[in-house]
């Protein structure tokens, strides 16, 4: 179904029992987040908040909140996506199946932006920032965020809709040493669109002009977070997912979406930042306060009967985790396509997508070679770190999956109903690694390099180290499904978290202090005992209490270069390897930023009103 704004989405949803109205006024203090989280947790349906405090208008969340409920407001158009991102990645099928290619061309046509007359409904009114529903979404928040902002920029170099850059970077309304109406923070991170746009009006000495968009068809904010395979503009893919050609037009030379419910327009000035920040980001930590770019507002524009479309990020899964899967089941083999040789890869999202990737490639370099050991999947492991956001990615695992076999006489034969290994069963996957890895060859340091701006294991902001874990070949052991006693006399609280990885309190215990009581027991502990990992953490209990804790709390906490060493560890020609398990220092670092904590006495609140809702 084509939506022509948000509220036709809305509608639809209701009329099939996926919305919820909330009719009470709520404070966009805590409370609206509060209930957003609370509903999600339960995959309950999206929320629309009908009286807001402080603002006359609506506001709603949680749309996205399921892949199935993502799937239900795209029915229509899913499939001439699907179509239209496999012909852009692979042109020889429109050539080889000119009758499959036709029949996308409907929904081509609808990839091409539509100039609008300026009489369109986004420019009802004329107001103010602090007309908005101003949502501060957790206590150490620095002020009012928008979370699902849609922000275009143009190319200076290249002006026009078709050179330009369509990217959700979160933007602060108000606090800090913001001039209210005035200025507003724009935040955003390494390898996007809008800093090449930046840069090149920096250099002609120009303001950058910007335009938010806060609303319109769902399809404008999916469009805003697609990773599109290169010539593919974002304005093209809102079009096709949305069944509606985009609709633009020009005010005071800033673009305006005419589809949106709410339009932000300003400029960015060169060298000109200001503190934006804290803001309880994703990952599930608080990004810390740092000087990004501050917009001068222009105008700000409100639909009639606008709705203010907004999401609550924290500790995963949240809301955009039902994005995460949606942006996967729409380009389907891109990414493997783009990097030769790479089958398979999972951005974890229980570890904040960035910390942990999961990958599946090829091993085809030396198949003449009896002894297998890691080749091309160093490659395509290489190929990643240089890929886009992909290249953001921390911790990267990586195999080529071989076919098992089964010992037949002498003879080896292939076993065709071998279960496949699965990128996106985390457990299997790392277990599968660990029980093959060579902890003297198959770790691969990248020292002092760019990170994903929202980390915060490094020494500072952007800055830390990645580990590119490669194994592939024949089990080399079977892991540890107990504690050896040579552990377990460590510290009274030691728990297994998987086969191979054992949890202790860090209580006393450091890298240091494990390697010297466990020296010269390496070996033993790795290929006997079959313990792969250990790792150092406040409280071992909770985090076996449930596999996410662990994968959180250690790849989220864990700078590869500095918190990780490993059982009789040594380094030869500048290479770093042990004899035996990992360990990972997971505790909490003093430079670490907070992790998230909600409000209890909002929390009650909320409790007494969504039980009337039965919730």
């Amino acid at each position: 179904m084509a939506y022509s704004s948000l509220e036709a989405c809305l509608l639809d949803l209701e009329r099939t029992g996926q919305l919820l109205r909330i009719k009470e006024e709520v404070d966009p203090y805590l409370e609206m987040a509060a209930i957003h989280l609370r509903i999600f947790e339960q995959k309950g349906p999206a929320i629309l908040f009908e009286k807001v405090k402080g603002s006359k208008f609506r506001a709603a969340s949680n749309i996205f909140g399921t892949l199935e409920r993502s799937e239900f407001i795209f029915r229509d158009t899913l499939p001439s996506v699907k179509q239209l991102i496999d012909i852009k990645i692979n042109p020889l099928a429109a050539i080889q199946n000119p009758i499959k290619s036709l029949a996308a061309l409907p929904a081509a046509i609808n990839a091409l932006p539509n100039k609008n007359p300026i009489s369109k409904p986004v420019l009802f009114e004329e107001i103010n920032i602090s007309d908005l529903p101003l949502i501060h979404h957790w206590p150490m928040d620095g002020g009012a965020f928008v979370t699902l902002p849609q922000v275009y920029t143009e190319d200076a170099d290249k002006p026009g809709i078709g050179n330009s850059n369509l990217g959700m970077y979160r933007i602060q309304l108000n606090g800090n040493d913001y001039i209210l109406n005035k200025e507003i923070g724009l935040h955003y991170q390494l390898h996007r669109g809008i800093g090449v746009h930046q840069t090149k009006a920096n250099k002609k000495g120009l303001p950058l002009k910007v335009s938010c968009f806060v609303g319109g068809p769902p399809a404008h904010s999916v469009a805003a977070v697609m990773p599109l395979p290169e010539g593919m503009s974002e304005m093209n893919f809102a079009g096709v997912l949305a069944g509606k050609r985009f609709g633009y037009t020009y005010i005071d030379g800033f673009c305006v979406s005419t589809d949106a419910d709410f339009v932000i327009t300003g400029e960015v000035f060169p060298g000109e930042n200001k503190p934006e920040g804290p803001f309880g980001d994703h990952l599930g930590y608080y990004s810390l306060q740092h000087p990004f770019p501050v917009m001068k507002v222009h105008k700000v524009y409100a639909r009639k009967n606008a709705i203010w479309a907004f999401t609550v990020v924290g500790r995963p899964p949240q809301e955009d985790t039902s994005f995460g899967q949606l942006i996967h089941k729409i380009t389907g083999s891109a990414v493997s396509n783009e990097i030769p040789g790479l089958k398979e890869v999972h951005a974890v999202d229980a570890a904040g997508v960035h910390p942990l990737l999961l990958a599946i490639g090829s091993e085809r370099y030396t198949p003449f070679l009896e002894n297998k050991k890691p080749a091309e999947i160093l490659t395509i492991a290489n190929h990643i770190l240089g890929t886009g956001q992909l290249s953001l990615a921390k911790f990267i695992w990586i195999t080529a999956e071989a076919k098992k076999s089964k010992e037949k006489s002498e003879i080896k034969v292939i076993d065709t109903n071998a279960k496949s290994l699965d990128v996106n069963n985390v457990p299997e996957f790392l277990q599968y690694m660990l029980s093959r890895m060579d902890f003297s060859n198959d770790l691969h340091f990248y020292t002092n390099t760019t990170m994903d701006t929202l980390d915060y294991s490094g020494d500072g902001l952007n800055s830390g180290s990645k580990l590119v874990l490669a194994a592939y070949g024949d089990e080399r052991r079977n892991l540890a499904t107990a504690i050896p006693g040579k552990i377990s006399a460590l510290h009274a609280n030691t728990q297994l978290i998987m086969p191979g990885v054992i949890a202790l309190n860090a209580n006393g215990i450091s890298i240091a202090s494990l390697q010297e009581n466990l020296k010269g027991s390496g070996e033993m502990l790795l290929e006997k005992e079959g313990v792969a990992m250990i790792i150092i953490t406040e409280d071992a209990t909770w985090m076996a209490a449930e596999f996410n804790n662990f994968i959180w709390a250690t790849f989220t906490r864990t700078n590869p270069a500095k918190d990780i060493d490993g059982v009789d560890s040594y380094t030869i020609n500048k290479h770093w390897g042990c004899k035996g398990p990992l360990i990972l220092d997971a505790t909490i670092k003093k430079h670490h930023a907070p992790a998230v904590v909600k409000d209890t006495e909002v929390e009650k609140k909320v409790t007494e009103l969504l039980s009337k809702y039965g919730y």
